[in-house]
């Protein structure tokens, strides 16, 4: 392609609107356009990314027997209601009525439309199992979209769905699936991690999520690379303490902390760590409120919360009214001692001795608290969110100071799930088993975003010039840039001829032949990142060699001319 017949507008200055890396490059380097919030137009040469993402994503589908379909953006609510989401999935659904005044939405994932389809069409457990996937266009609409394709309301997406005669089956392609996803992110060049996760609104026992580690990355993961664990923090396990509990060493005092209703303002206040200080947190419970207590330092985990059958589900807290006539206090100064509700302790707190906590009247608290002594000896629980530096929670971890948890960010770009038979018995989709019998079909889902794995590439590899793509999904592998093309006819000759070979043997190429300055066209081709870059001057053509450089290394080097597309073979990685 010459890019005096591609359309690529650049921009010098980033837009306002751009808060994180990959939105303000892909919106400068001319990849995509705002229509309205959440919802962007791809150009050309961010739709070609786009279609080498969707390429080698088709391909590992293809390679696990996945078979293409497509089926429909809008969806009718009769089948939201049969899986009782119609109400569950919240606000995001986008909801709307035809002509007629028939509900419908606008699919933000496909598990009622499959599962529909599928009951229709299977009746024996000898169809089984079968797999089906779409790349489709989605939409959810998100209550704050930003970080331009990284969080949108319409967005491209992989969704497969398996089907099975039994659960041995789904998780059979559970693994087929889960390595397919592996290759397809080590195909696109990212670094990526595979992480026990929440099933979240889609449902299911069983998930792991894929996320390309970035420093942006909205999500926290708990890696212990020494013992090969990986999950998403809300995940993550903390483990009882085995050493014996400290012995008290103070009194129990009640002290004044006027105006002090935070950790950090009591911590301050009285000179003390806020890692010897509890905070004492009251939610809904099944038959009344119940007093979550965790480290001053640690935060709760509303997940392993919601996970004790005493808390009511959803996580609630109680309101501020509520609040003082249960408590009889202000929320910044309730603690366990005296407390007349059930009590469940941390495993940390349950560690601490000589603590401070709220005395259950407002502007006071009590220091020098021991549980045992002061309180009756704590039911604990792991509640709180794991930090860096935690311990492994795997078994042969337990002894090893090396197995410590280190805390990365991530940026989901997949998700797999084994659903079981969640939207099986929900729409009654069922075959018969070996003996004739209905059964309910388990049933698998699997999810790729490809708009977010464009942007999440960026938010990996980029410097302040602009993106570096990896070599699989860069728009062009590799650009050539000639040095006064429209005043001399040798180098024109030289770029033209370069490119015909480079094309014929296979490259995708882009020939720069703008009528610009060197410094901005190199400017460009930074911007834009294609990974292989050679330059053609006078002075080189002279002496038979180009100047080549990668996008992600500082120093150029001169090649000989006439064997540069073995270079480029031996070079570029092309899975």
């Amino acid at each position: 392609m010459r890019a005096s017949h591609f359309y690529i507008p650049t921009l010098k200055e980033t837009p306002a609107d751009a808060e994180i890396v990959s939105h303000r490059l892909m919106l400068r380097s001319g990849m995509i356009r705002k229509v309205a919030a959440g919802i962007y137009s791809w150009l050309p040469l961010g739709w070609r990314t786009l279609s080498k993402v969707e390429n080698i994503v088709r391909e590992e589908m293809n390679r696990v027997g996945s078979l293409e379909i497509l089926m429909p953006g809008v969806q009718p609510a009769e089948l939201w209601r049969e899986s009782g989401r119609w109400r569950e999935y919240g606000i995001e659904l986008l909801r709307f009525k035809d002509r007629h005044e028939r509900d419908f939405c606008l699919g933000p994932t496909h598990e009622e439309v499959i599962t529909a389809m599928i009951r229709h069409e299977i009746k024996s457990y000898r169809q089984l199992p079968v797999s089906m996937y779409q790349m489709q266009w989605k939409f959810r609409d998100e209550v704050r979209p930003r970080f331009g394709v990284m969080r949108s309301r319409e967005f491209l997406m992989k969704d497969a769905y398996s089907f099975h005669a039994s659960q041995s089956s789904l998780e059979e392609t559970y693994g087929q699936m889960y390595a397919a996803y592996e290759r397809v992110f080590k195909r696109c060049g990212l670094a990526f991690s595979a992480v026990a996760a929440d099933s979240g609104t889609i449902g299911g026992s069983t998930s792991h999520e894929f996320h390309v580690l970035a420093d942006s990355g909205e999500d926290a993961i708990a890696v212990c690379e020494k013992y090969n664990y990986a999950v998403n923090v809300e995940l993550a396990k903390t483990l009882p303490c085995t050493e014996p509990r400290p012995a008290p060493n103070a009194d129990l005092e009640e002290v004044d902390t006027p105006g002090r209703h935070t950790i950090e303002g009591v911590s301050r206040f009285l000179g003390v760590d806020p890692s010897q200080t509890i905070k004492t947190l009251v939610v809904k419970g099944t038959d009344g409120p119940i007093a979550l207590v965790l480290r001053g330092d640690h935060d709760l985990n509303g997940l392993k919360a919601e996970g004790l059958t005493e808390v009511a589900e959803p996580l609630e807290f109680l309101d501020e009214s509520e609040f003082k006539r249960v408590i009889g206090c202000d929320p910044g100064s309730v603690g366990p001692v005296g407390l007349d509700i059930p009590v469940f302790v941390d495993y940390s707190a349950a560690q601490l001795s000589d603590f401070v906590c709220g005395a259950n009247k407002d502007g006071k608290h009590l220091t020098g608290v021991n549980w045992e002594r002061d309180f009756f000896e704590p039911r604990t629980a792991d509640l709180r969110q794991v930090v860096e530096g935690d311990p492994c929670p795997r078994e042969e971890a337990a002894s090893d100071p090396e197995g410590r948890l280190v805390v990365k960010r991530g940026i989901e770009v997949g998700h797999v799930f084994q659903l079981g038979t969640k939207y099986s018995e929900s729409m009654n989709a069922t075959c018969l088993d070996e003996n004739g019998k209905p059964v309910m079909m388990p049933m698998g889902c699997y999810g790729i975003g490809v708009t977010r794995v464009v942007a999440a590439a960026i938010e990996q590899g980029h410097d302040e010039n602009g993106i570096i793509w990896p070599d699989a999904i860069a728009p062009f592998e590799v650009v050539i840039v000639p040095i006064g093309y429209h005043q001399s006819e040798q180098v024109a000759e030289c770029a033209d001829n370069l490119y015909q070979r480079l094309m014929y043997a296979g490259f995708d190429v882009l020939l720069y032949d703008r009528e610009e300055r060197p410094g901005v066209l190199f400017a460009e081709v930074d911007l834009i990142g294609v990974p292989h870059r050679i330059v053609i001057g006078q002075r080189g053509i002279k002496k038979g060699t180009v100047e080549y450089k990668q996008r992600a290394e500082q120093d150029e080097q001169e090649l000989p001319a006439e064997n540069l597309v073995d270079k480029l073979t031996a070079v570029i990685s092309r899975s």
